[in-house]
């Protein structure tokens, strides 16, 4: 029998039971997952935490709606809720304070949470970040509008990867399957309805409020990113002071599996120049 990677520990955060990964020692670096069909925090970042952690205490959570984190009957997926989630998780795990990593929907998620609760974010990685508002593009419009079926996850794939032999068939495979397990087409169904540009200006955060983040940001793109318009993350760029921008060419949408070792190397180093 094969031993399921996605599914972590679990423990109570905000009244949802919560799947998360928690490894390594160090300073606490909390990576938020994006909102792609069939999503965990281990599909997204299992390049990320084995590399981090050498140097950090890595945790990265299912964020409810999500994974194989609990979805209560009638949870609101807004933005107020995940950050609460976010907040109680990090109480529950008794981090005061940690570096975050959020990946397109996790980066609107990392900077709400920055935004609200300043004192309990170190340094801010956005990768292919939402949260400007932005005209959604015809990629993020498809991710959203999802319907199961594996030739369709396929096809998301080719949307997601500028260079489709990284993101191969075991992997769509993995996502579909993911995606069918119950509760998880239901819930994502419910969390981005048509029409959807409605959702992007949802995870948008004010600019004013983001432009007075007082956090060393790296901002990270795929140039070839057909999901998050390049354009979001040279606005973010213009927005926050303390901020440098990243932008890697022949790359879509995953730096983080596309380029996996830059990545990593990048985001850590970063985060070792600053102290929790």
């Amino acid at each position: 029998m094969s031993i399921n990677l996605e599914i972590g520990k679990s423990i109570s955060a905000n009244g949802i039971q919560t799947n998360y990964h928690d490894q390594g020692e160090g300073p606490p670096v909390l990576l938020i997952h994006g909102s792609g069909p069939g999503v965990t925090a281990w599909a997204n970042w299992r390049l990320t935490i084995p590399a981090l952690t050498s140097r950090f205490r890595v945790i990265a959570p299912d964020m409810v709606g999500f994974g194989y984190t609990e979805r209560p009957p009638g949870v609101q997926y807004t933005m107020e809720n995940w950050v609460n989630h976010a907040v109680g998780f990090m109480d529950a795990m008794k981090i005061e304070k940690a570096h975050v990593v959020g990946n397109s929907f996790g980066g609107a998620l990392a900077l709400a949470l920055a935004i609200r609760a300043p004192t309990r974010v170190g340094r801010l990685v956005l990768m292919g970040s939402a949260g400007v508002s932005f005209p959604i593009t015809e990629g993020l419009d498809r991710v959203w509008g999802y319907t199961p079926s594996l030739e369709t996850m396929r096809s998301m794939l080719d949307i997601f990867a500028y260079d489709r032999t990284l993101v191969n068939d075991e992997l769509a495979r993995m996502r579909y399957e993911a995606s069918i397990r119950p509760g998880f087409q239901e819930a994502f169904s419910q969390m981005f309805p048509a029409p959807r540009q409605r959702s992007v200006d949802g995870l948008a955060s004010p600019e004013a409020s983001i432009g007075a983040l007082p956090h060393q940001t790296l901002i990270i793109h795929g140039r070839e990113d057909k999901v998050i318009p390049l354009a979001s993350s040279y606005r973010l760029f213009e927005l926050i002071a303390k901020s440098q921008l990243h932008v890697f060419g022949q790359c879509g949408h995953w730096t983080q599996i596309e380029h996996a070792a830059r990545f990593n190397r990048l985001v850590g180093d970063f985060f070792a120049e600053a102290a929790i």
